[in-house]
């Protein structure tokens, strides 16, 4: 049986290299791809990293400790996310349950590393935080003809923190888009776990800390649409391609659903994991 790895990116922003992680190991994968990509995944990336990790080189313990962890998956494609889907996430907002995945999208360049910083952007009072299962596209989806084709289409799961703003989002016209496109909004990792590792993605716990006070604690069976409905939604609608990411959705015990409302300020520090998927954690700094 092959080892169980992670897929990893190391270094300062602009310049990751590509890493296997197998248990206390590192190995470059770097003989292979030259990152992980849209290319890497569309070209069977996650199998031929599997295949070659007896003669993948391994990076010095000490060096790799002191490197910047990025995202796991360099420059989406798309970032496509689904609101409300969590029913006591919906119940605790005010809203109604949907009868359909509400679709919003989500500037790629969001994407940052899981322990970098999280900007608030200026004039903001009312950023938000939002653990989420974030979903990586392994092959191309278009007009999948049901749910029981989409999971096959999953190269694999990572930590996502859908960061919002909820006066953009809310109260600034309508357009969900402002509120969850601003610089950083997107930590993702530490880690992109392969689907095949994954026994059952509609069984994982997801937990957030604000400053060390528990937040959010749910399970993705909690999920009004599963993953496997969702990518084959929204394959109805658009072509979902390999490296593109999806945020499925966030449970209760955000911010806005809060009395009081305590959205976070600069110097707050938010931690959030998924079982099996890791752990980050993000400090808030002003923009």
């Amino acid at each position: 049986m092959t080892d169980r790895f992670t897929l990893a990116r190391l270094g300062d922003e602009g310049r990751e290299v590509p890493v296997v992680r197998v248990g206390e190991r590192t190995l470059d994968a770097r003989p292979l791809t030259a990152d992980f990509d849209g290319a890497f995944f569309a070209a069977d990336g996650v199998a031929r990293i599997e295949a070659a990790l007896g003669e993948l080189p391994e990076l010095d313990a000490a060096e790799v400790a002191g490197l910047r962890v990025g995202a796991p998956v360099a420059r989406p494609g798309k970032v496509v996310c689904i609101g409300l889907n969590y029913r006591d996430h919906a119940e605790e907002t005010g809203a109604a349950l949907p009868a359909e995945p509400v679709v919003f999208m989500k500037d790629p360049s969001t994407v940052v590393g899981p322990f970098d910083d999280v900007l608030i952007p200026r004039t903001s009072t009312k950023t938000d935080w939002e653990v989420e299962l974030g979903v990586v596209i392994g092959t191309t989806a278009r007009y999948l003809a049901s749910p029981d084709e989409a999971l096959a289409h999953v190269a694999g799961y990572a930590v996502s923190h859908d960061v919002s703003e909820r006066e953009f989002q809310l109260e600034r016209g309508g357009q969900w888009d402002k509120g969850k496109s601003c610089e950083t909004f997107n930590p993702l990792g530490p880690v992109l776990v392969p689907a095949a590792d994954v026994a059952d993605p509609q069984a994982l716990g997801l937990r957030l800390w604000v400053n060390g006070t528990p937040r959010q604690h749910g399970s993705t069976a909690n999920m009004l649409f599963s993953v496997a409905h969702v990518i084959w939604y929204l394959s109805q609608f658009m072509v979902l391609r390999p490296g593109d990411l999806i945020n499925t959705g966030t449970p209760a015990g955000v911010a806005l659903g809060i009395e009081g409302n305590p959205y976070l300020r600069a110097g707050d520090t938010v931690d959030l994991e998924i079982d099996g998927l890791g752990r980050a954690s993000q400090k808030l700094v002003q923009a």
